[in-house]
């Protein structure tokens, strides 16, 4: 199996740092369209990237390549140092138990309580009924719902279904998350409450994540807030402390990336199209 390669620029990620995803000159076409081009970025350990552009960039299409669900006509994918490229679907699977998704459908089971939803991958695995149990009672408490152990999707609410797909996600404890528009469709204090999940799982465990938003404001939050353990809150960092230890953009334009960098890189690009995009 190959394995992942040494990166050097800045693009590339910090020499020496554990990248957990590499796209190496990615392209792939739909009857004739060129939908991504010459797509290259890393993701590290503990970083999140956070995709922007319009509906219909390939923001959506970058997790399905990651996770080996479509193949690209050219370049190669690492997730977790093997190539997913060139992998064989048996053994995609595998490794398709070290990464999460969250859809923002939640995509859950209406037949299914909460528990055996959150535990489905588990039970999947044949992992002793007990032993699921406690691990789903434990991923409900870190998402603020373990109150909801014997409910139904039909009883909960938007907010709290996403919440519960986040918790399905993560109870494999998996090194890369994949987030798909996860506070789409929610109102902006149900969506802070799920953008504060999703820095208190990367500040906490260290989770990789590449998060497609349409929502700048979740996204800049995740860039200038970090999780406090001791008050178990989300709160701004400091001011003057360095804003981009775990949250960077890539900016996604006519299938090419034209912008990657942090928070105030983008902000003060000069870039015309992202100053238009970032004031809508």
């Amino acid at each position: 199996m190959a394995t992942i390669p040494q990166n050097t620029g800045t693009a590339m990620g910090t020499p020496g740092t554990q990248q957990n995803v590499v796209f190496e000159n990615v392209s792939i076409a739909f009857e004739g369209n060129r939908v991504l081009e010459d797509i290259s970025f890393t993701l590290a350990r503990g970083e999140t990237k956070v995709l922007l552009g319009v509906a219909g960039s390939g923001k959506t299409l970058i997790l399905k390549l990651a996770l080996g669900l479509l193949k690209p006509d050219s370049g190669r994918i690492f997730v977790l140092g093997e190539e997913v490229t060139a992998m064989k679907e048996e053994d995609l699977f595998e490794l398709r138990r070290k990464v999460g998704m969250v859809f923002q459908e939640s995509a859950l089971f209406d037949s299914l309580t909460v528990e055996d939803n959150v535990g489905f991958r588990l039970m999947e695995e044949h992992v002793p009924r007990e032993e699921i149990h406690q691990r789903v009672l434990e991923v409900l408490r870190f998402v603020e719902l373990e109150h909801t152990v014997k409910m139904f999707p039909s009883e909960l609410s938007g907010g709290m279904r996403r919440r519960v797909a986040i918790a399905r996600a993560i109870i494999s404890q998996p090194e890369v998350l994949l987030y798909d528009s996860p506070t789409g469709g929610l109102d902006p204090v149900t969506s802070t409450t799920i953008v504060e999940l999703l820095v208190k799982q990367r500040d906490v465990y260290k989770t990789s994540a590449l998060l497609v938003t349409h929502r700048l404001q979740d996204a800049f939050i995740m860039a200038t807030h970090t999780f406090n353990s001791k008050t178990n809150r989300m709160e701004p960092l400091p001011e003057g402390q360095h804003r981009n230890l775990h949250t960077n953009f890539i900016v996604l334009k006519d299938a090419r990336i034209i912008f990657q960098g942090n928070a105030a890189e983008l902000v003060y690009s000069k870039n015309e199209y992202i100053q238009e995009y970032l004031s809508q």
